[in-house]
């Protein structure tokens, strides 16, 4: 397994230190805050021309002007499939290869089900909406003299029910639990790029996973109950991250930078990262004919945004 000079109380300005990017195109969904923002200000620090994706547009250039710097904002509503379509096309319009595709964005353990385009919404936003994203932007990512894919995964993948995807139940319409569902997505998540490594195979391109660690940001707003006094509150947060060896917002976005851009990792591809170095993930998420099942089932599902 891959292992590196930094660990988990490293940032991204420490990962990417002395790494020149001037050049280089890096899109990033979820640019407005968080793991996203950060992401976005040390690439582009590095010379990086970003791609800045956000709900709105207005969201995306309000990140873009308090950064600064060479970004061009879009918009890009995962949860609606048209909205990811039209964003990966205007991506296309640009005309440009992308060195880097950092599928950062996402939704946690919504406490009830919600549903949208006839599937539970974190299924929908967080597998679906990168699916589209990253299927229509593949030949972009070839295009790059050495293009990567960084699929943001989470330890959450290993709470994934026990058939991994529950392909009869992605309505939640047989029971629905909050965690397994977050899972659920997050394995999906993984088992993408582990198919896209696949489909890479043969190009300079490649696709890993990522892990970054317990943060608080603003994926924990949607969470209520005991859980979210437990995140959301100021105190009783601290006392979680320390339990939990959680990480500042700098520190969390290392490993997608690091994987994003490290020169040792320019032929690594199908792996699964946490604190900057290579971890095992679950046996499920190694199982290639459940990433085959999963890419071709996506795939039709989604054909008419592909």
């Amino acid at each position: 397994m891959i292992k590196s000079n930094f660990n988990k109380k490293n940032t991204a300005e420490d990962v990417t230190n002395g790494i020149d990017l001037a050049g280089k195109t890096v899109a990033i969904t979820g640019v407005n805050s968080g793991l996203g923002q950060e992401t976005m200000r040390v690439l582009e620090s590095r010379g990086a021309h970003i791609i800045g994706m956000a709900r709105t547009l207005e969201k995306a250039e309000s990140a873009a002007k308090e950064n600064g710097g060479n970004i061009t904002p879009i918009a890009c509503e995962l949860s609606d499939f048209e909205s990811v379509k039209k964003c990966s096309d205007s991506i296309k319009e640009l005309n440009i290869p992308l060195d880097a595709l950092i599928c950062n964005a996402g939704i946690m353990a919504l406490p009830k089900l919600e549903l949208q385009n006839g599937f539970e919404q974190q299924f929908n936003t967080n597998h679906f909406g990168h699916f589209i994203l990253t299927h229509n932007l593949m030949e972009q990512v070839k295009q790059a003299e050495q293009g990567r894919v960084v699929m943001l995964s989470s330890l959450a993948h290993k709470m994934a029910p026990l058939k991994g995807i529950n392909f009869d139940n992605l309505d939640g319409s047989k029971g629905y639990n909050d965690w397994k569902f977050y899972g659920q997505a997050k394995l999906a998540n993984l088992l993408t790029a582990v198919s896209l490594a696949k489909q890479f195979e043969g190009s300079n391109a490649t696709a890993n996973a990522v892990h970054p660690g317990v943060i608080k940001t603003n994926l924990s707003r949607s969470m209520k109950g005991w859980q979210g006094m437990l995140i959301n509150n100021p105190v009783s947060s601290l006392l979680v991250k320390i339990a939990l060896g959680g990480k500042s917002i700098p520190q969390g976005a290392s490993t997608q930078c690091y994987v994003a851009t490290a020169a040792e990792l320019a032929n690594v591809s199908g792996k699964y990262f946490s604190d900057n170095n290579e971890e095992r993930p679950s046996r499920l998420a190694q199982n290639q004919d459940l990433a085959d099942r999963l890419w071709d089932f996506s795939c039709e599902t989604l054909k008419e945004y592909l």
